[in-house]
Order: structure tokens, then C-alpha cells, then sequence
């Protein structure tokens, strides 16, 4: 009977034990599986977990020694799921910061492939809906992911899904990105109390990302691909903060974003209008303009606002004008250094019709002439208008893409050609007028050549006119300044001409060698005059193709100059005696001098004008070969004096510089009467000058 009933007491505890086994079983597999989700990283399913462990299991056992202990764990391990969590977001972050250039690389494409197609339709509209825009992709997949639970393991974030009918192309921006750790995190704080502290903690690290984002490197200006790294960064950073926005419930708001934005798009800009401004080619700074312009398009496409980076280009487009000025400064110089300042000679039709093609010149004269002809002007002619119709083009290629009218554009590039006309082409042409070496066959030629640029003025006129669509009749329509730059450097080339005349004059003068002292003239002019004559007879023919005034004013300057010059070799301190026979010789010179005048050098003189260059000379060698002091002494100061011309003053200088002669004329002279004669005679007219200067002055 004992034996039963211990039997009976065993078969009790064994049940009552199988009860309990039953009991805490399933707590030591939750507790195991809660062990395995946290070894595999499943934080979010491991939290679940411990809360059916905590408040299912936990209390059935809680009697239990172990369970004690597991209760006592219980907050250490919600405090290990959210270490881990956190452990997982921080490495996310750190990965998108490694990949923010990809991202952006990515996302920049997209846009770019946008805006081809775009391009496309717009030149071939098609029929039927076409691919959603980044905007329309936003709002369906925002809604896609407001449908997917958080506690899904395959969250894996991405915006851009591609329908599989549709071609295949770039993948979305946030293809590359699994953003499931930071909705699990998310989650997991939410659940855990603590979503505040998670959402100070992202927006705080993406906050300091941003700023190490938008430090530019020191060398970016150096090359295309330091500016375009820049760029892949930031807008990588901002395509992952606008995905955040719209999959999550307020971990980060479209304040913040725009908060961030605002100080990415003053950090950017800075940095853009520091980096540029070191920029010095003018390709560089036209595919960084395309680059930003895509880089504003992209952003655009997330629903930031670039007004601002636009406003900046335009910034930018005055350094790119800046650029091609020096550009093109240099490309003049090259085309005026190389020309050889000679015209085109043409041996053929096709020569002929190449030239008339890249310069609007028409002359029916020259069409009639047989070949070989010659174009009036030089090659510097076609090759400066050329090149200043691919400025204009080169201007136009940086205004493309801006969003800007038909006027600003017309506006932009006529201010630029402006400034390339009047500044940089003016510039070039007044250093190689300026240049030392240039000789007058090189002046003459320039005259001639910006004659012709000039009338050309209105070919470029038309030019722009045709590319922007403008009217120049349009009221804000700004005039081109051609014709101001080209008159200028022709009136410069001719007050050069009028300048290096005279210097020649002047080098022939310095050979003049007169013998003051010869008793007799000799039979013909002297050999540095003749010379002198011929250099210029042989100047003035190459005139024949200057415009008439100038010719004229040329040849009037030069005898003027060679009248002015000879009366003052004449009237030198160094001289200081001269015979009648010096005077006889010197009058020879003046002679040809007149003849010169007479012969016609320049045509289009009326009547004995150009001779009159030599009038004072004339009159003042007429009185003293004449010795017709009587005349001139009775008629000083009437309006038809026959001696008007002679100053007394100069009189009297060189009627001083004979009596000297006469007095030391011979040893003897103050014994023979007629020396003593002609002694007084020229003391008297000296006094009589002397006079007449005196009461001329008073």
C-alpha cells in the first residue's frame, strides 16, 4: 500500500512537472529566438519579441528563479536592441557619406536623360503619356511607402521603381540605397519611447554631414571633375534627405530640409563665385555653366527651389565675357602680327567667291577686272570679322539653357561684342598702330582696312539679329559701338601718319649741310632736298587708295612741317653769320620745294593751295634776295602787303646774322666805300625794324 501511494506521489510530480516543463518552454524558446534575432541583426523582430516574452510568458513563470532573472535582463536587452539599431544607422550613415557622389552621379544622370528627352518631344511631339517626371515618381512612391508596414524586413527603401515595360535605363538615385536601417531604427525608438532623441540624433549627424559636404576642395577650380565631385556630393545628400522626408512620418520636416537648403545654396554659391572667379579658360567656364545648369535642374526636379543659382550664372556669365575678351585679345593680336599689311592679290574665281564669303565686300569695279585683281584690303580684313562672329557665337552657346528671353539674350551678347569691339579689338589695333617699327605702307593699309570693318558694322548688326530673333528697331535693343571703335583707330593711324611724315622730314633735315659762308650759290638744290622730295613723291603715291582727305591733310601736314622745319634751320642760334650766296643756295631748295607743291603730289588741291605751305619762306627769301625793304617798311600792316607773310621779328634776326658777315666780310672792308655803304644801309633797316617792332608791341 505504501508502495502505491509513492508511486502515486511520483506519478503527481512528474505530471506537475511535465505542467511546469510546459510552462517554461516556450519562455526558454522565445528567449532563445529573441538570442537568435539579435545575432542576425533582426532588431525590429527581436523587440517584438521581448515584448510577447515580457508580457505573454514572463508572468505565467514568473515564480521561477530563472524568469527573475530574465525579468531583470528584460531592460538591458531593449538597451542592447537599441545600441545594435543605433550601431546599424550609423553605419548607414557613414555609408552615404561615402556614397553621396554616386548618389548624386546617379541622380544627375536621370536628369540629364530628362531633359534629352525632354528636348526630344518638344522638337517631335509623340503620341500618348510619356515617363513620370521626378516630381510624379515622388508623390506615387511616397504613397507606396506609406502602405508598407515599418516592421517589414524587405523595406528596403528605394523611390525610383522602373516599370518593366519601360526601356532600360539609369537606375533611381535611391537604388542604391537600403534605407531599411533607418525606418528599423526608427521603429525600434519609436516603440522604445524614445523617437525624440532618434530624430535629434539623425537630423544632428546629417547636419554635420552637410557641412563637410559642402566644403569645397582647395584645387576645384583646377579641372571639370573637382567642381563636378562638389556637386555629386550635394545633391547625393539632398535626393537622401527629400527620400526620408516623403518614407517617414517626421523624422526629418520640410522646414529642416529647407533650413539645410538655404545653407547649402549661400555655402555653394560662395564657393562657385570664389572657385570661378580663378578660371581663366573660357571652355571651362562654359561647361562649368552647363554643369551648374544641370545641377539646378536636378534639384529642381526634387522640388528645391534655384532661382538663386540661376541669378549666380549670370554673375559667372560676366567672368566667361571677361575670359573670352583675353580669349579673343590674343587671337587679334596673332591675326595683326602675322598680317602682311598688303592687299589680298587673287589669282582665280574660287579664291575670289572664298574672300566675298567671309566678308561682305562688293564692288562692281573689282567683279568687271580681269584676274589676277587684288582686294583693296588686307587678310587682317575677313579673319578679324570671322573671328568676331565666333564671339558672338561663343556668347550665344553660355546663354543657352538660362531661361532667358529673347531680348536678354539679344542684350547679353550685343553689351559683349561691345565691350570686344571698343576695348579688346580697339586696343590691339591702337598697339600695332602705336608700334615703333610701323612703318607708313603698314598706317596706310590699316586706314584702309578699318574703312571696310567699318561699313561692316551693319553686316553684324543683321548677324545678331538673325540668331536672336531681335529686331534692332526693338526700343531696349543696345546698338553696336563698331563703327566708334574703327573710326578711332583709323584717326589714330592717320595722326601717325601725319606723325611719322614729319619724322622722316626730320632724318632728312639732320643731313641738310649748308655752307653759310659760300660767296656763290651753287647750280641746282641741294642733294639731301632732292632725296627728301623724291621720299616723299614716292610716299604719297601709295596714297592713291586712302580716302581723299586724308591724303590731302597728309601732304598739306608734311609740307607744312618741311616749310616750318627749313625756316628754323634758317633762323638757328648756331648760324650765326650767312652770305647772300648761302641765301642763293637755300632759296634753290625752297624752289624745289614749291615745284614739288605744284607737281600735284596728292590730287584734289584746288589751285596753288599746297604751295602756299611755303608761302612764308617765300616772301622772307623774296625780301632779302630782293633787298626790298623800301616796299615792305611802307606797307607793314595793310592787308595787301606783298611782304605779309614776314614777321619782323624774323626779319630782323637774319638781317643780324648778314651785317655780321658784312662786317667781317674782309679786312679792309671799313676802307671801301661801298662796304661802308652797305654797312649803314642794313643799320639803318635794322633800326627801321626795330622800330616797327617796338611801336607793333606798344
Amino acid at each position: 500500500m505504501e508502495e502505491l501511494r509513492q508511486c502515486r506521489l511520483q506519478q503527481r510530480n512528474i505530471s506537475a512537472t511535465v505542467d511546469k516543463l510546459t510552462l517554461c518552454l516556450p519562455v526558454l524558446e522565445m528567449y532563445s529566438k529573441l538570442r537568435e534575432q539579435m545575432k542576425s541583426k533582426r532588431h525590429y523582430p527581436a523587440l517584438k519579441t521581448l515584448e510577447h516574452l515580457e508580457h505573454t510568458f514572463l508572468p505565467q513563470v514568473s515564480h521561477y528563479r530563472f524568469c527573475k532573472v530574465m525579468v531583470d535582463n528584460i531592460p538591458r536587452l531593449r538597451e542592447e536592441i537599441k545600441e545594435l539599431s543605433m550601431s546599424d544607422l550609423k553605419d548607414f550613415l557613414e555609408s552615404i557619406r561615402k556614397h553621396s557622389d554616386k548618389i548624386g552621379e546617379t541622380a544627375m544622370k536621370q536628369a540629364q536623360q530628362q531633359r534629352n528627352l525632354d528636348n526630344i518631344v518638344s522638337q517631335q511631339p509623340r503620341i500618348g503619356g510619356g515617363k513620370k517626371s521626378k516630381k510624379e515618381f515622388s508623390a506615387s512612391s511616397e504613397l507606396e511607402v506609406k502602405n508598407t508596414s515599418p516592421m517589414s524586413e524587405q523595406d528596403s527603401g528605394i523611390l525610383d521603381v522602373e516599370d518593366e515595360d519601360e526601356e532600360e535605363e539609369v537606375p533611381g538615385a535611391q537604388d542604391l540605397v537600403d534605407f531599411s536601417p533607418v525606418y528599423r531604427c526608427l521603429h525600434i525608438y519609436s516603440v522604445l519611447g524614445a523617437r525624440e532623441t532618434f530624430e535629434s540624433y539623425y537630423r544632428k549627424q546629417r547636419r554635420k554631414q552637410a557641412r563637410l559636404v559642402l566644403q569645397p576642395p582647395s584645387n576645384m577650380h583646377e579641372t571639370l571633375d573637382g567642381y563636378r565631385k562638389y556637386f555629386n556630393q550635394i545633391v547625393g545628400f539632398f535626393v537622401v534627405e527629400d527620400h526620408i522626408l516623403h518614407t517617414t512620418q517626421g523624422l526629418v520636416s520640410r522646414a529642416y530640409i529647407d533650413e539645410l537648403w538655404e545653407m547649402a545654396l549661400s555655402k555653394t554659391i560662395a564657393a562657385l563665385r570664389t572657385h570661378s572667379s580663378y578660371c581663366s579658360d573660357p571652355s571651362l567656364v562654359l561647361d562649368l555653366k552647363n554643369l551648374i545648369v544641370l545641377f539646378a535642374d536636378t534639384l529642381q526636379g526634387y522640388g528645391f527651389p534655384v532661382n538663386q543659382l540661376f541669378d549666380m550664372l549670370l554673375e559667372i556669365q560676366d567672368q566667361y565675357s571677361e575670359t573670352l575678351l583675353k580669349k579673343w585679345a590674343g587671337v587679334f593680336r596673332n591675326i595683326l602680327d602675322s598680317d602682311n599689311y598688303s592687299p589680298i592679290p587673287v589669282s582665280n574665281e574660287e579664291v575670289y567667291r572664298k574672300i566675298v564669303g567671309q566678308f561682305p565686300f562688293q564692288d562692281a569695279e573689282l567683279e568687271k577686272q580681269p584676274f589676277p585683281k587684288k582686294f583693296p584690303f588686307s587678310e587682317f580684313v575677313p579673319k578679324v570679322y570671322s573671328q568676331i562672329k565666333e564671339f558672338i557665337y561663343a556668347c550665344l552657346k553660355f546663354s543657352e539653357d538660362l531661361h532667358l528671353s529673347s531680348t536678354e539674350v539679344d542684350d547679353m551678347i550685343r553689351k559683349s561684342t561691345n565691350l570686344l569691339l571698343t576695348r579688346t579689338l580697339s586696343n590691339c589695333l591702337q598697339n600695332v598702330i602705336k608700334r615703333k617699327n610701323v612703318g607708313l605702307t603698314e598706317l596706310v593699309q590699316i586706314i584702309i582696312n578699318t574703312t571696310h570693318l567699318e561699313k561692316s558694322c551693319k553686316f553684324l548688326e543683321e548677324f545678331i539679329t538673325n540668331i536672336t530673333n531681335v529686331l534692332p528697331e526693338t526700343v531696349h535693343t543696345t546698338k553696336l559701338y563698331g563703327t566708334t571703335t574703327f573710326k578711332d583707330a583709323r584717326h589714330a593711324a592717320e595722326e601717325e601718319i601725319y606723325t611719322n611724315l614729319n619724322q622722316k622730314i626730320d632724318q632728312f633735315l639732320q643731313l641738310a649741310d649748308y655752307d653759310w659762308m659760300a660767296p656763290e650759290p651753287g647750280s641746282r638744290a641741294s642733294e639731301y632736298l632732292v632725296d627728301l622730295i623724291g621720299f616723299l613723291r614716292r610716299t604719297f603715291a601709295v596714297f592713291t587708295h586712302l580716302p581723299g582727305k586724308v591724303a590731302q591733310t597728309a601732304c598739306m601736314s608734311a609740307c607744312k612741317h618741311l616749310s616750318t622745319s627749313l625756316l628754323q634751320l634758317l633762323l638757328e642760334a648756331e648760324v650765326r653769320q650767312l652770305t647772300l650766296g648761302a641765301l642763293h643756295q637755300f632759296n634753290l631748295d625752297v624752289e624745289e620745294c614749291e615745284q614739288f607743291a605744284r607737281s600735284g603730289p596728292v590730287p584734289g588741291f584746288q589751285g596753288d593751295t599746297l604751295q602756299l605751305a611755303f608761302i612764308d619762306l617765300r616772301q622772307l627769301l623774296d625780301l632779302f634776295i630782293q633787298w626790298d625793304w623800301s616796299t615792305y617798311l611802307a606797307d607793314y600792316g595793310q592787308p595787301t602787303c606783298k611782304y605779309l607773310r614776314v614777321n619782323p621779328n624774323t626779319a630782323l634776326t637774319l638781317l643780324e646774322k648778314m651785317r655780321d658777315t658784312s662786317r667781317k666780310n674782309n679786312v679792309f672792308a671799313q676802307f671801301r666805300k661801298n662796304e661802308r655803304d652797305k654797312q649803314k644801309l642794313i643799320d639803318t633797316v635794322a633800326k627801321q625794324l626795330r622800330g616797327l617792332i617796338n611801336s607793333h608791341h606798344s
